[in-house]
């Protein structure tokens, strides 16, 4: 064993129990914070502690404070300045948490668990206690973030635009009712994929859509080259009502569900196959003349599906338009069904919310985590850019 591991190991054996490790690890941790406030106030001082300096501003000793941090409750020693300017940053004046266990009350919120959770969770594994009244206070300065995040500015021209909604249950005049959450996420020029915003309002309805497209036209949006969509009635108008040029795709996949409401479990994957025909094709020629096929099959059974199919034909092709690698990005909205799923991921345990502004502050979190990892382009990205810059040559500047 090489000396080092030695010293390693002989190191850990002086701990008798978990409970002494866990104390020397918690007054590591205070000196450690207090060691960061020392170099703060160096910074704002201009000089180091014990050098010899002109300024008339100075150390003026200290004086204790009392934080929260990971390891439970710690007395703290702060050090202070004769003019009283000095505002630190890792523990502001006036808090009593670190900032560290601000962005854990806030993680564990976005992961869907309730003030009490946290208020239990805390105290079992940091063993200290965090009302939930001060929860509430801290998840409650989201809101003000939520507001700056959905009137910040947009890009003028977005490559592709996804559009969703997802209903929850809000409390309203003392009743439990249905509300939708609108979703936009916006493909870049960079190829990175950004939520636009975030709309509460009552059913989906291509009335309210109008609204959130004016939003994002009023917030800089000047240009989408292709809007993705299911297949509410009027939503493709509404679009070119706001953004005239803009392509829109209906979502095949809400439309392969569609089809298959009414269609018997023993017939499901037959059905399925055969619609798969359709969209699977090279050509739009090819998929109409499946689709002529698929209804020789199986309109005498299920008319409706058919009828389904018929009635957007112009809406679920227009990703025949395209080069393959655009296609398959555009003819599906999984991308935001994704992402809603990982937002119900982190609401489930939400049966109900009290107001409109516990499910915006909900889903603005859960949205966060769910995107923290969209730091790439899509694949294929060069090539997908290179099609988008031929086929839209006058609308895309880079």
């Amino acid at each position: 064993m090489r000396k080092e591991e030695l010293l390693n190991d002989d190191f850990f054996k002086q701990f008798k129990s978990g409970k002494e490790f866990e104390s020397f690890l918690s007054g590591l941790h205070k000196r450690g914070i207090e060691q960061m406030l020392e170099g703060e106030l160096d910074h704002h001082l201009g000089y180091d502690k014990h050098a010899k300096s002109g300024h008339s501003n100075a150390r003026n000793g200290y004086g204790s404070k009392t934080i929260k941090t990971g390891f439970g409750e710690a007395r703290i020693d702060v050090p202070r300045d004769r003019d009283s300017s000095f505002e630190p940053v890792i523990v502001p004046k006036r808090k009593s948490l670190a900032e560290g266990i601000e962005s854990l009350v806030i993680s564990l919120y976005a992961k869907g668990m309730s003030n009490a959770d946290i208020e239990e969770q805390l105290h079992e594994i940091y063993d200290f206690r965090l009302s939930t009244s001060a929860i509430s206070r801290i998840t409650d300065r989201v809101t003000e973030d939520i507001i700056a995040w959905q009137n910040r500015p947009l890009e003028e021209v977005y490559m592709i635009v996804w559009m969703d909604g997802i209903v929850f249950k809000v409390r309203e005049n003392s009743r439990v009712v249905n509300k939708t959450v609108y979703i936009a996420v916006g493909l870049r020029r960079d190829g990175k994929k950004e939520v636009l915003g975030l709309w509460l309002g009552k059913n989906e309805s291509a009335s309210f859509w109008m609204s959130v497209l004016t939003d994002m036209k009023a917030r800089g949006v000047k240009d989408i080259l292709i809007t993705a969509t299911d297949n509410l009635n009027g939503f493709t108008d509404t679009i070119q009502n706001v953004f005239p040029q803009s392509r829109t795709q209906i979502c095949v996949v809400h439309q392969i569900r569609n089809a298959c409401r009414y269609v018997v479990w023993k017939d499901k994957k037959e059905f399925t196959a055969d619609m798969k025909q359709i969209y699977d094709a090279p050509t739009r020629e090819a998929a109409e003349a499946a689709l002529n096929d698929f209804a020789l099959k199986w309109e005498g059974k299920y008319a409706y599906a058919v009828k389904s199919w018929r009635d957007n034909w112009e809406g679920l092709t227009v990703f025949f338009d395209f080069p393959v690698e655009i296609r398959r990005i555009i003819y599906t909205t999984n991308l935001i069904e994704n992402l809603n799923g990982k937002i119900r991921k982190y609401t489930r345990n939400k049966l109900s919310f009290p107001t409109d502004e516990a499910v915006m502050k909900s889903v603005y979190l859960a949205v966060r985590e769910a995107t923290k990892k969209w730091t790439r382009p899509v694949r294929n990205w060069g090539l997908i850019l290179n099609q988008f810059l031929v086929i839209f040559a006058d609308r895309v500047r880079l």
